[in-house]
């Protein structure tokens, strides 16, 4: 088996203002713009890809500059990419970034509406030689789920990151996950959607670990969930019978210490860093994975852009020591 990295997903042509604040409605604001790639799916493949894994891509893509744009950022960064083409544009996003580096986004799909279950199934060797498969939530759901489904069939680990949060998860693709990994939004949302339970999001850091833990367990029994927590960093919560090499079901991990300037794919990062080190070294604790994916991602924070922001391997070794 190989030591790779599957993700599905979307690419976007982000365009990307920043003001000292967020508009309210009505209200125009004058900032900087600033134009690149991303899309949750490129973002994640680029991190997986410079975390040091061999990475594929599988997406769609319209005949047009953006498309033209996602080939060959993904041939500089040594993606493969298997991309299904279109008549839509391809996928763009509108974001607006504030002095704090808090963002808000409007997407665009254009043809990451149209990636198919025949496309992806059609790239099922890829996904059969690969050790993680990783799945976000902007394109179709059916794709997703076959995606998902083929990794299962084919003894591959998932990591469903159920991003974004506004995006109503079913209970077929949170089972198909082995590793589930939603911010407090999100989790928040999965919680409301399939156990009918009401936090808000902005309490879902200071929950007690058991009560966390409790309410994990109940939304994936059989896999581990990774609550990201931003600054304050994960919960991470294991089932009793298969806790990854870590010695407690579940724990907390820090947050690094960073100058951030721009949140935008900082959650795209940790996935992507972290089914890297899935994929690279399989038989460290899995502790020692998130802190290498926290790590990553508050790196990622320290610079402008989605999939630009991603670091390399050496620029993390040389912050954080190898």
């Amino acid at each position: 088996m190989s030591t790779g990295v599957v993700v599905v997903g979307s690419f976007n042509v982000d365009h990307a203002w920043t003001s000292d604040a967020l508009p309210r409605p009505g209200e125009t604001l004058a900032g900087l713009y600033a134009s690149g790639a991303g899309g949750k799916g490129f973002n994640q493949a680029v991190a997986a890809a410079r975390a040091g894994a061999a990475t594929t891509f599988v997406c769609a893509l319209g005949d047009d500059s953006g498309g033209r744009l996602a080939r060959d950022l993904a041939a500089a960064d040594g993606i493969a990419l298997h991309a299904q083409g279109s008549d839509a544009p391809t996928g763009t996003a509108g974001i607006f970034i504030d002095a704090r580096g808090r963002n808000c986004i409007v997407l665009g799909p254009g043809a990451n509406a149209e990636l198919s279950v025949a496309h992806l199934r059609a790239h099922r060797a890829d996904i059969s030689a690969a050790r993680i498969l990783v799945a976000q939530l902007e394109v179709p759901p059916a794709t997703v789920e076959a995606a998902l489904q083929a990794a299962r069939d084919a003894g591959v680990a998932t990591v469903l990151n159920p991003a974004p949060a506004n995006i109503d998860v079913a209970g077929g693709l949170v089972s198909l996950a082995d590793v589930l990994t939603p911010n407090e939004t999100e989790f928040a949302s999965l919680l409301a959607h399939h156990l009918g339970e009401r936090i808000d999001p902005d309490e879902v850091a200071m929950l007690e670990q058991a009560r966390l833990h409790d309410l994990c367990r109940a939304l994936l029994p059989h896999g581990t969930v990774v609550v990201t927590l931003g600054s304050a960093g994960c919960f991470v919560s294991h089932p009793a019978a298969l806790r990854r090499g870590d010695d407690r079901p579940h724990y907390r991990t820090p947050g690094e210490r960073v100058q951030a300037i721009d949140t935008t794919g900082a959650g795209d990062a940790f996935n992507g860093a972290l089914a890297a080190s899935l994929a690279r070294a399989p038989g460290k604790a899995f502790e020692g994975h998130i802190v290498f994916a926290t790590r990553y991602a508050a790196l990622s924070t320290e610079r402008t852009g989605a999939a630009a922001s991603m670091p390399r391997r050496p620029e993390l070794e040389s912050r954080y020591g190898g």
